[in-house]
């Protein structure tokens, strides 16, 4: 069979590997993929900058963002061959420590925990692979093959409920002006699910036209391009979804938010930018405001579940909007270069 593969550290290793078929040992269901989402994760593995293949192998198979169907399940299994899945990414640690024991691996305390296709165990990338039921998860078949949408809701959905326990600190404080920066395919999600909140919708980024700006008022927000202080001071919001990951626009956010307001930072920043910032004038803002900034990354079952929820609910045709492009298998590098109008690029294996 086809897959994926690079070897992790060298920029110039992707190819379209022969592998042997699954063992089953590897897991009791045999899983075809139908999309694979690429992100800017894939990105940094492909760049040789990020990724760590399994033990004992010099290649790791890549991809995360998965629509499967089943093919072969065990008797009496609930997820019989021709039922359509995602599947959750990280794995707990082997010790485990206090967070992977409660199946709250996203939160893992000891970075013992290992990822598919990322982190030390092999993804799905590949024509055919095996995978455990219990990191199975089953998607709506109203939602096709939009269904690929679901591994970068779940991120969102995580940061939402952290918000919603971060806001219960003060029975008054719940958010009712949401801005998103960055109109990416996360950017976009964490709109989505505010939108689906009751929240009023503001979405900052760079570009001021095109498909993000069409996405953002179809879910009745607006759209804001330029500078980001004129936003937030026209804006004021209550929460920050802060997806970009530059520099410049976490500094712009970071103190400037309504008071009890909250900024989650969503995105990862390359290291070594550096951003003016004023400590003082920041520390005064969270301290007389009670604001808070988090971080949020990954997702542990309860997220993938509440990610699902999200998009039965949403429009069909929007989510099939957010996908702006597919390639084929036998290209699938092509997935991962970065063109002017993507929104969620995704590998099609049925093309």
């Amino acid at each position: 069979m086809r897959a994926m593969t690079v070897i992790p550290g060298e920029p110039a290793s992707a190819e379209l590997t022969d592998l042997p078929d699954p063992e089953p040992g590897d897991g009791e269901l045999l899983v075809e993929p139908l999309r694979l989402g690429v992100c800017g994760t894939d990105r940094e593995i492909l760049a040789g900058d990020h990724g760590e293949p399994p033990p004992g192998s010099e290649r790791l198979v890549l991809g995360h963002e998965l629509l499967a169907r089943v093919r072969e399940a065990p008797d009496g299994s609930d997820l019989e061959p021709g039922r359509l899945v995602a599947a959750i990414v990280r794995r707990p640690d082997p010790v485990p420590c206090s967070c992977c024991a409660r199946g709250e691996w996203d939160m893992c305390r000891n970075g013992r925990y290992t990822e598919r296709g990322i982190k030390e165990r092999h993804g799905f990338g590949a024509e055919r692979f095996r995978l455990e039921p219990e990191f199975a998860v089953k998607v709506d078949k109203r939602l096709g093959l939009s269904a690929v949408l679901l591994e970068p809701t779940t991120i969102v959905a995580k940061a939402w409920l952290h918000a919603d326990c971060i806001a219960r600190r003060a029975r008054s404080a719940a958010p009712r002006r949401l801005l998103v920066t960055g109109a990416g395919p996360v950017g976009l999600l964490a709109a989505l699910l505010g939108v689906q909140r009751g929240l009023d919708l503001h979405v900052f980024a760079r570009a001021g036209e095109g498909t993000a700006v069409d996405l953002t008022q179809a879910l009745g927000g607006r759209y804001h391009a330029g500078a980001i202080a004129d936003v937030l001071t026209a804006v004021r919001p209550d929460l920050v979804m802060e997806c970009t990951g530059a520099t410049a626009v976490i500094a712009g956010v970071l103190g400037n938010v309504a008071p009890n307001g909250m900024v989650c930072l969503l995105g990862v920043s390359p290291l070594g930018r550096q951003a003016q910032l004023d400590l003082g004038r920041l520390n005064r803002a969270m301290v007389l405001e009670n604001q808070v900034v988090f971080g949020s990354v990954n997702a542990n079952r309860a997220h993938y579940e509440a990610a699902a929820a999200a998009l039965a609910a949403a429009d069909p045709a929007w989510l099939a909007r957010l996908i702006s492009r597919r390639v084929p298998l036998t290209r699938w590098a092509e997935a991962l270069e970065r063109r002017p109008d993507d929104i969620k690029v995704v590998i099609d294996f049925t093309l």
